[in-house]
């Protein structure tokens, strides 16, 4: 027979058990915290991205991209510049630019145009072909050509300078012949003929032919100048 001590054992299982149950039951909800506050966190952060990826936000990164009404203006301005330039050359020369030939048919047009209103719309007209032009390879072949006609005016301004020079310092030829070795070996007999047509009325052929000499011997020399490598040091 079993005493009221001893049977104080047998219940202790039944309470562990029940103990352990609500222990897990704790455990299980306080993971299910955890877990909700997981996804809570994740899709708050699902949120701000997706708000950074809003059409509105992209929106203002393009607009920053384009450029602004004062830009626009002055290529505007430098495509107006530009076509006026082209207006101002002649129909040979416009043929070696990289222009489509609607623009070149329509600047041919405005220099033949000699009515002012005419030749205003005709203007406006060349100005929306040069929105659809690229400016640059015209600037660019301008540029090369303007360098060139510099240099061509330089040769014949020096050109002038030195016949004066030959024609009335005895030293001149010397000094001419050392600074351009390359000279043709006619120059001092083509400077006595041009010094003995000084006294004319009117100058002659030797005159005329010593300037084409002279400047045509300078601009080859500027021409080999260029064409010569730079050194190690440059």
């Amino acid at each position: 027979m079993l005493s009221w001590g001893a049977g104080r054992p047998r219940g202790l299982p039944g309470q562990t058990a029940r103990g352990t149950d609500r222990g897990r039951e704790a455990g299980e909800a306080e993971g299910a915290g955890y877990h909700s506050s997981v996804r809570i966190r994740h899709s708050s952060f699902d949120a701000r991205q997706h708000r950074g990826n809003e059409p509105g936000q992209q929106e203002s990164a393009a607009q920053r991209e384009r450029p602004s009404k004062s830009q626009l203006k002055r290529e505007m301005t430098a495509l107006q510049e530009l076509g006026e330039q082209l207006l101002g050359l002649s129909l040979a020369r416009l043929r070696t630019l990289p222009i489509p030939e609607k623009l070149y048919e329509a600047i041919e047009l405005a220099q033949r145009i000699r009515d002012r209103e005419g030749l205003r719309r005709q203007r406006q007209y060349i100005g929306r072909l040069m929105r659809d032009v690229d400016p640059q390879p015209i600037r660019d072949a301008l540029s090369q050509h303007g360098a060139s006609h510099r240099a061509e005016v330089a040769a014949m301004h020096s050109a002038e300078q030195w016949r004066e020079r030959l024609l009335t310092q005895p030293d001149a030829l010397d000094a001419f012949r050392h600074e351009h070795p390359q000279a043709n070996p006619q120059l001092a007999k083509l400077v006595a003929s041009a010094r003995a047509e000084a006294g004319a009325a009117q100058h002659g052929r030797h005159y005329r032919e010593l300037f084409r000499l002279l400047r045509d011997t300078i601009a080859a020399g500027q021409r080999q100048a260029d064409e010569q490598p730079e050194g190690p040091g440059a």
